[in-house]
């Protein structure tokens, strides 16, 4: 019960300082990636928590999955915090949305370093990687198509393309999965093709997939 008071207690905490940091009423949607630590609230949180330790545990967990339903960041959080276990389709589908939440950025931002959701990116990293222990490498492999996509086109559109080394480290894990799995050389030479056609600014693990590919090539002619 201790641990639950401290989980809401946090995010209460989290959002009120986002709140104050930026002068808004609702959690900030990205999250810089290069940023001075956030103070907290001048104010201590022991009111707050006082007043959540008088809840019961229902009310607890009615509250986390109500503000985890508004917010998908604290879904993301919170997920990860307490293990939660998804079938490969939730898995897939929680994917996709968190490399729309990690590439979106507003176009009247374009050509600056703009603020996007660091996290986002952490969930795909370890989506992919789940998929991957389920042995979905095939799903893992078709979503990093969509993540080079969309990816390398909100690296173009900024302005030192900050998040490249966050698109990489996604991709490490599928990357370093190819290069031990038994998929046909054919498909994986296609696959590698694929990316590098994806990669609008062709610089994005463009040596690792260019190298993938020749080993390919040279099994394939074995």
């Amino acid at each position: 019960m201790s641990d639950l008071c401290d989980t809401v207690t946090l995010i209460f905490s989290d959002k009120l300082t986002k709140c104050i940091t930026h002068g808004i009423l609702t959690m900030t949607k990205r999250i810089q990636k290069k940023s001075n630590p956030v103070q907290k609230p001048p104010d201590s949180m022991a009111a707050l928590r006082k007043a959540i330790a008088g809840q019961t545990k229902k009310e607890l967990v009615d509250v986390l999955v109500e503000i985890a339903m508004e917010d998908r960041t604290v879904f993301r959080n919170l997920s990860t915090r307490f293990d939660v276990v998804s079938t490969p389709d939730e898995l897939v589908s929680a994917t996709r949305q968190a490399i729309a939440d990690a590439t979106d950025f507003d176009k009247r931002d374009v050509n600056h370093n703009f603020d996007y959701d660091l996290e986002a990116y952490g969930e795909v990293k370890r989506n992919l990687g789940r998929l991957i222990d389920l042995g979905a490498l095939r799903v893992a492999m078709e979503l990093s198509l969509e993540l080079m996509k969309q990816g390398s086109y909100q690296v173009e559109m900024s302005d030192e393309g900050l998040m490249n080394e966050d698109i990489e480290d996604c991709l490490s894990v599928v990357l370093k999965s190819l290069k031990k799995c038994e998929l046909p050389a054919d498909e994986l030479i296609a696959w590698c093709t694929a990316m590098l056609g994806n990669d609008r600014v062709e610089f994005i693990a463009k040596k690792e997939i260019e190298s993938l590919s020749k080993r390919f090539q040279a099994d394939a002619n074995r």
